[in-house]
């Protein structure tokens, strides 16, 4: 399928687009005069709480505040925004933060906040009574994520290519961006034939009855930190204590998640978004579980960007050359990384 594959590169070229417009001076970062922001704008998911806005209501981001300019869907637009300085930190899979990079973003990975256990996983499910059973099957079928180019697609060409499927044939499976709230939905009407569920949305969508797993990115790779945070060059020289506190909150508030009971992490995640007031259901948020980060408090280890790198310049999508794993990430602003800080 061209169009398939039309797709499949539209991301590496919206990539180049924000370098450019990075290079070309738009990223400023926020600051207050010639000292420090004290307020950091971001996006937000609709419906969920992210790390940033617990340890903001844990009281982890001393005097640093958050700025929410709206939701985002997509981890590779919302990295795109903090590279071209419209937020201040962009969260997404850890391969769309080194395409990022390799396409000359100024960016740098400042901690995990997302990744793959038993509790925390994406799962690609069909109807109870499809066909589908293997990779093989996969063939001509409609497979709906909530983004090209991320973690799901590159979670369905590594199945694809543990099946056998030659590039050809894994050509043929056809990944459609469906919002993740429409995506239990779109798969139960059969408008297409895979659905990639994770977090609250997935375990409802189980709840319900109905679907059952083809296959989880946990079963593939087993428990390892997907994601990142990442922050501009420019604004952590410009903001290095602002970056500090809100590292180290953010890792504060991986630890109390771990650590607390699953009933007052959903209690005070459902507080969090009655007081935000932007008539979001909470119901959902009683399937949360994990937020699958594998390090203490979100430390980067470097293997899981090196994963991407490999995976990624292989399928040719980057050249190797062009992405230093040294460069693209710094573990110096996580002050909760080490067990001595890193309680409540």
């Amino acid at each position: 399928m061209a169009t398939t594959v039309s797709n499949r590169r539209q991301f590496l070229s919206l990539l180049g687009l924000s370098a450019v417009a990075v290079s070309c001076g738009t990223a400023t970062g926020a600051t207050s005069g010639k000292g420090q922001t004290k307020t950091l704008r971001y996006q937000g998911w609709a419906g969920q709480v992210t790390l940033p806005e617990l340890a903001e209501d844990l009281g982890y981001l001393e005097d640093v505040k958050l700025k929410w300019i709206g939701n985002t869907i997509s981890g590779p637009q919302d990295i795109q925004s903090a590279a071209t300085g419209q937020v201040d930190f962009g969260g997404a899979f850890n391969g769309a933060v080194v395409k990022l990079a390799a396409n000359g973003a100024p960016i740098k990975a400042v901690i995990s906040y997302y990744g793959s256990d038993k509790y925390a996983y994406n799962g690609f499910y069909v109807l109870e009574d499809s066909p589908i059973r293997s990779a093989r099957d996969l063939i001509g079928k409609k497979v709906g994520m909530n983004t090209l180019g991320a973690h799901s697609e590159a979670m369905l060409d590594i199945y694809l290519q543990r099946g056998g499927l030659s590039r050809a044939e894994a050509g043929k499976v056809e990944p459609l961006v469906v919002p993740p709230v429409n995506a239990e939905q779109t798969l139960r009407q059969k408008q297409i034939d895979v659905s990639v569920l994770g977090g609250i949305l997935r375990d409802k969508a189980l709840a319900a009855g109905g679907i059952r797993p083809l296959f989880t990115d946990y079963q593939l790779l087993g428990a390892f930190s997907a994601g990142t945070y990442v922050m501009t060059d420019r604004f952590l020289k410009q903001n290095p204590d602002t970056a500090r506190v809100f590292v180290t909150g953010v890792g504060r508030a991986i630890e109390w998640a771990r650590s607390t009971a699953h009933d007052d992490v959903v209690a005070r995640m459902a507080d969090i978004v009655k007081k935000r007031g932007r008539n979001e259901d909470t119901a959902p948020l009683k399937y949360w579980r994990s937020f699958g980060v594998a390090e203490r408090a979100g430390r980067i280890t470097g293997k899981e960007l090196q994963l991407w790198i490999d995976w990624l310049a292989e399928r040719g999508d980057i050249k190797k050359d062009r992405v230093a794993l040294a460069d693209l990430y710094t573990n110096k602003f996580n002050a909760a990384s080490s067990p001595a800080t890193s309680g409540s």
